[in-house]
């Protein structure tokens, strides 16, 4: 077995090494047609680069990360420390986990006479290949492609030996450290391909709103001088292209055109234009011929390409002339049971739920996708902001200007841009993440501006330092987790120069975003805000086995569902490997589950995002507005539902009126609402009125709400008879077995925790208070309670009255919270039921969870729940399953017994198996075990949720703040 010559080089030592032997990066799209060398590959995983490569051969698949296929090194996370101590740009010397793959290739013999090329679509972080023992070429940058010309090295016909060496820590590592799990291996697909030497070299594509088309084409021949006659032709769904023979005239007459580039220009003009935005992303199919002199085509090349424009005026983004918003996602590359690997139905699953949960954009964080991507960006429309393979978290002030790394930056911003310039969903070009701001981003913003000027670029470590700045290397102030006065205070200063557009906020760790609708209540009402990108879209939980702690890996399908994984297993996060350095569940701050299930903050999301809305409520009818950009409401149906607290709903068919954006109209009433009652709500269920690429027809698109008629005052009437209480005063109920007591304490969110609140409330002692009866009196009946719950730093005096009434007993109760006590997590009773109830009906919001700095995508009604649902599993274990606004509900057993509770205004509920304590003691949810029965709260406040685990916390109006609570509920029997 021979060595790696290319391992001499020790190319992971060297910055300003960036590849050897690799081709130029281009907008040519080679996969179709080409031979797939995905599968099972030969594999060794060596200690460090250089270790003798002996013993016989394990298998590994390709594409795949080995961290997940049953090796020794395994997954870790941290997110912004190395996990190793060498300083940039060392790397560990010992201990670098290099794997090598190999196989054999049978070479096409009718590839014979032809350029034959090995794609290698993402390797990290070092790339070596040999053929048959022969060094070819390296490469760096874990998330491109590297294309290597094999035709010196094989033989049509014959069979050839490819070893692919990978090398994980590297000089370039410094520059990848991206907030994820850190794996080894060769994550995106390989294949082999071939072309006529004449070949185009590459595509350059500018299509307008207006319907002007330019393409720019670039020719080369491997034997050398571009042969005499050739030329380049084109149809646009086959409407034929003109040659600019203005173009070619002038590049005959200039001596500066070289022998070996040739270059071609395509024109025309598209009447009645259908153009592309995210609303309506009409797509045309574009094919390129290159002809050799007599006529035959030596290569083609086929795209789609979508018409339209963006630019900055002012302080705005426009697309296509008009200002929209960016209703954005943060994504990475991730797969519960491939790590990084992702196939082409993983990205359509993710790029589909996006659509349907209303987000209109993805930031690639934090470097370019697989190209399959935004192909499928272009057809189901999403605004991408395609970010450089550039995170130098760690050491961030000292690469930015470190002359060693110049070639990385360039190298890695310019190779995105020429694979990706031809997208119509790339709008905006990112230099990265995280990297503090330097010479070095200047030099490669300097790159694009020349190349492509038709996008604007973002980088939010430049644009930091100043947001009204005009002479940095962003054209957007694209702050992270900026608290939201600043925004809007910049926004009307008159100081503004740019769009401010957020790279980063809503951080969406555990039970979280909060605010989110007060975001973009100010966001629609401030010019000068566009928007922003939610962090982010996946909880990155690996699937583990509960024994051994090793990744599943690819045979774990069908051992999750619905947000939980089975029994035996669990949701990895940082330090469940055996990794002593990690950043704990700081990985787990996505939208959606590890599985891709929703979490309860997508339908926030859905809700805030309406394409159309109820704007209010007149006597003349319902007002409807169009809020979309670009497109009319004929894509949509209707359905009317009347809620009335009573019990009842009603529905009606809605037709949607005919609305260009922006526009409002009347519609009226669709039902008689009666004068008398309670509660009564109008809620609009709409819907795909046709099938869509990203949802079938009748596909839930928004529910927006209006109330018709607000809630009438009820009065209980007390009964002559006396409440059972014990020596403690505590009620004694058979249905309950812990009586009503008072709650100051949640299970602390992510947010709570890492925002410093828990800490200060288990130093309060919230998380322990002492209850001590002052008094317990009778009167007719009626039995007051007034009872201290003794923290360590202060005491809250609770007075409960319990009066006897028609089926049940009504409790009225008041807490005075001391001012120490200046921000609790709540304010409320808790109960405990016995075994058996198992469904919760509640006239509320719902049925999601939702808490009060959260609850804009509940919509009121009646809903119904089993109560073993209603838990939302977050990866770490923590305050969930809340229920926002309701105003009664029923716990009810298959043969309809149970309680029933109505409350004196909407208020925080939540009904689950689990105690604080027990949520506390634990750190995955295979270690939960659930009571028989239920864990009730009822709040008369409760804090919001925020946002504080990464930026700002909740808004002052959803602290629970000191001084005098009171909130009453009566509780009957079934």
């Amino acid at each position: 077995m021979t060595s790696d010559p290319l391992l001499a080089l020790r190319p992971w030592e060297a910055p300003e090494v960036t590849s050897w032997g690799r081709l130029p990066m281009n907008a040519v799209d080679r996969r179709s047609g080409a031979l797939p060398l995905d599968g099972d590959w030969n594999f060794r995983l060596l200690p460090a680069p250089g270790a003798p490569v002996g013993g016989p051969w394990s298998s590994a698949h390709v594409p795949g990360v080995w961290t997940m296929q049953d090796t020794d090194d395994l997954p870790q996370y941290t997110n912004v420390r190395m996990p190793y101590a060498e300083f940039p740009p060392l790397s560990p010397v010992h201990r670098n986990p290099t794997g090598v793959y190999e196989r054999t290739v049978d070479v096409p013999a009718e590839w014979t006479g032809r350029r034959i090329v090995l794609q290698v679509g993402a390797a990290e972080s070092v790339l070596l290949v040999q053929v048959d023992g022969h060094p070819v070429g390296i490469s760096k940058d874990s998330h491109l492609a590297a294309e290597f010309d094999l035709t010196p090295f094989v033989r049509p016909g014959e069979r050839a030996t490819v070893r692919l060496t990978v090398v994980k820590w590297s000089d370039a590592s410094h520059i990848e450290d991206q907030d994820q799990w850190w794996h080894g291996g060769i994550t995106r697909s390989v294949l082999l391909y071939s072309t006529d030497p004449l070949h185009l070299a590459d595509v350059t594509v500018r299509a307008a709103y207006s319907g002007e088309l330019r393409v720019d084409c670039r020719v080369r021949d491997t034997r050398g001088a571009l042969p005499e006659g050739w030329y380049v032709t084109g149809d646009l769904d086959g409407l034929p292209l003109a040659q600019d023979a203005e173009f070619d005239r002038a590049n005959a007459e200039d001596d500066r055109v070289s022998d070996f580039l040739g270059e071609a220009r395509l024109l025309t003009t598209v009447p009645d234009v259908r153009t592309w935005n995210a609303e309506t992303p009409e797509l045309y199919g574009l094919t390129v011929r290159l002809h050799r002199a007599d006529g035959t085509v030596a290569d083609t090349s086929c795209r789609r390409i979508g018409f339209r424009d963006v630019e900055i005026v002012g302080r705005d983004l426009l697309v296509n002339g008009e200002r929209v918003y960016i209703r954005g996602v943060n994504r990475h590359d991730f797969h519960p049971l491939t790590g990084r690997t992702v196939s082409y139905d993983d990205m359509r699953d993710d790029l589909v739920l996006l659509k349907r949960f209303g987000f209109n954009a993805i930031r690639t964080a934090h470097y370019p996708n697989d190209p399959a991507l935004y192909d499928l960006a272009d057809e189901l429309g999403f605004y991408v902001v395609d970010e450089a393979d550039i995170e130098s978290h760690d050491h961030a002030h000292e690469i930015a200007d470190d002359p060693r790394y110049l070639n990385a930056f360039v190298d890695r911003v310019s190779r995105m841009v020429l694979r990706d310039k031809n997208h119509p969903s790339v709008v905006i070009w990112s230099l990265g993440n995280e990297s503090d701001y330097g010479a070095n981003h200047d030099a490669a913003a300097g790159w694009v501006r020349r190349h492509d000027p038709t996008r604007p670029i973002q980088y939010e470590g430049a644009a930091k330092l100043d947001w009204a700045a005009t002479d940095d290397a962003s054209d957007i102030a694209c702050p992270m987790y900026a608290p939201l006065e600043d925004c809007v205070a910049h926004a009307r200063s008159g100081e503004q120069t740019r769009p401010l557009i957020q790279c980063e906020y809503s951080h969406a760790m555990g039970n979280s975003n909060g605010t989110l609708a007060d975001h973009w209540a100010a966001i629609e009402s401030t010019p000068g805000l566009q928007g922003g990108f939610i962090w982010e879209f996946w909880d990155h939980g690996i699937l583990q086995s509960v024994n051994d702690q090793r990744p599943v890996g690819r045979g774990g399908a069908g051992l999750y569902d619905n947000g939980v994984a089975a029994p035996g297993h669990r949701w990895a996060y940082g330090g469940d490997f055996g990794e002593s350095v990690h950043d704990g569940a700081f990985i787990a701050d996505g939208v959606v589950f590890p599985d891709r299930t929703p979490k309860p903050a997508m339908y926030e999301h859905r809700e805030i995002a309406a394409p159309v809305r109820i704007e209010c409520f007149k006597h003349e009818g319902i007002v409807l507005g169009n809020h979309q950009h670009f497109r009319g409401l004929d894509w949509l149906a209707g359905e009317w539902e009347l809620s009335l607290a009573d019990g009842d709903t009603l529905t009606a068919p809605a037709a949607l009126p005919e609305l260009r954006p922006g526009e409002t109209a009347v519609v009226p009433l669709p039902f008689e609402v009666p004068r008398t009652g309670g509660e009564a709500w109008l809620t609009l269920r709409v819907t795909t009125a046709r099938d869509e690429a990203w949802a079938p027809r009748g596909t839930v698109v928004c529910l927006p709400q209006v109330r018709l008629r607000e809630a009438a005052p009820v009065t209980v009437a007390a009964e002559n008879r006396s409440v059972e209480v014990d020596a403690d005063g505590l009620l004694v109920h058979p249905l309950l077995t812990a009586a009503p007591a008072l709650s100051l304490w949640r299970a602390p969110t992510d947010n709570d925790e890492l925002g410093g609140m828990a800490l200060r409330w288990r130093t309060w002692g919230l998380d322990s208070l002492v209850r001590k009866a002052v008094s317990v009196r009778e009167d007719d009946g009626r039995v007051t309670v007034v009872a201290e719950y003794a923290g360590t730093l202060g005491v809250v005096r609770h007075r409960q009255v319990l009066t006897p009434v028609e089926g049940g007993v009504r409790i009225d109760e008041e807490a005075e919270v001391p001012a120490e006590f200046d921000d609790v997590a709540r304010v409320g009773s808790v109960f405990e039921t016995v075994a058996g109830l198992d469904l919760l009906d509640w006239f509320g919001q719902g049925p999601w969870e939702s808490y009060p700095d959260r609850s804009a995508g509940a919509p009121v009604g009646h809903h119904s729940v089993p109560v073993d649902a209603l838990f939302t599993p977050y990866l770490r274990p923590q305050e969930s399953g809340g229920r926002h606004g309701v105003r009664h509900f029923t716990l009810s057993a298959p043969d309809a017994t149970g309680l029933t509770v109505a409350l004196d205004e909407p208020r925080q509920v939540s009904v689950t198996r689990y105690r604080a304590e027990d949520l506390t003691s634990v750190t995955h949810h295979d270690q939960l075990v659930p009571r028989a029965g239920c864990v009730v709260h009822i709040d008369a406040a409760h804090r919001g949720l925020g946002t504080a685990s990464c930026g700002p916390d909740t808004f002052p109006s959803y602290l629970v703040a000191p001084g005098v609570h009171r909130w009453s509920w009566t509780l009957r029997t079934l």
